[in-house]
């Protein structure tokens, strides 16, 4: 039986969907518009390290890990792209789910992944965290910053000005970035209510931040190509010469690439 609203009308088919995706488009336009500068100097940023032979990475815990992902090893994405994976945060892949969570606020986790990790001086790390409040995106921004690795931060600033910070500084990843984007998502990330639901719903940060972030890399590209390289982009294995064309700029940038062997 369909869900009726509180005075007994029934409710029109789709009307929540496209509640939704009214709200997720709203947003899409606010970021476009509103972080129009903030992307354009993200995408020069990561022209600048692939044009000087740094390495790209991305890193992001529990469901901002999803944008992260998104950007590795990704047909009409950058080759040079390389997920900073963490164990036990990068999904909800570990049990109980909630330990992903607990990760986070974790102290100086951050500092023994970036020991461990192939990131280097003048490599570029783009960090995800829709609160940017806990430990682990926070210390993962000031150690990578103390290496010498830009920073792109991908976060909510609202969160800032209505959260607490779980970091023992009480500072957020909007304060150690060399370029934040902001992706005006609200605290809570549910864009719908109804009188007959008790809590928010419908998030839509996944949505906003993946989208933010091929905006950058498409801006990226084109940098790249106004200056007469070629940007190191991958195509769909699903199209005829996809692997040929794959497996030549994975190749030439075997030693930029960290999410393959040999």
């Amino acid at each position: 039986m369909s869900e009726q609203p509180k005075g007994g009308e029934p409710r029109a088919a789709g009307e929540l969907a496209g509640r939704f995706f009214d709200a997720a488009i709203g947003l899409l336009r606010r970021v476009r518009d509103e972080d129009a500068e903030p992307i354009a100097a993200a995408g020069t940023l990561i022209a600048d390290t692939v044009a000087a032979g740094g390495r790209l990475f991305a890193f992001g815990a529990g469901h901002s890990s999803l944008a992260a992902q998104d950007l590795v090893y990704r047909a009409g994405g950058l080759a040079l792209m390389n997920l900073l994976a963490v164990p036990g945060v990068v999904g909800v892949d570990v049990m109980p789910a909630t330990l992903g969570s607990a990760l986070e606020r974790v102290d100086g986790l951050a500092s023994a992944v970036l020991d461990s990790s192939p990131v280097r001086a003048g490599d570029l790390l783009v960090i995800i965290s829709l609160s940017g409040r806990n430990a682990l995106p926070v210390e993962m921004a000031i150690n990578a910053r103390a290496l010498g690795v830009k920073v792109i931060g991908v976060t909510s600033v609202a969160y800032a000005s209505e959260t607490k910070s779980r970091h023992a500084t009480g500072t957020y990843l909007k304060d150690h970035c060399d370029i934040v984007l902001d992706s005006k998502i609200a605290v809570g990330d549910a864009e719908l209510t109804l009188d007959t639901i008790p809590a928010p719903f419908a998030p839509a940060s996944t949505v906003v931040t993946t989208a933010l972030l091929q905006a950058v890399m498409a801006t990226a590209a084109g940098a790249l190509a106004d200056r007469g390289i070629e940007p190191p982009l991958l195509r769909s294995g699903n199209v005829d010469g996809g692997h040929e064309w794959n497996g030549r700029v994975l190749r030439e940038y075997g030693d930029r690439i960290f999410y393959r062997h040999a």
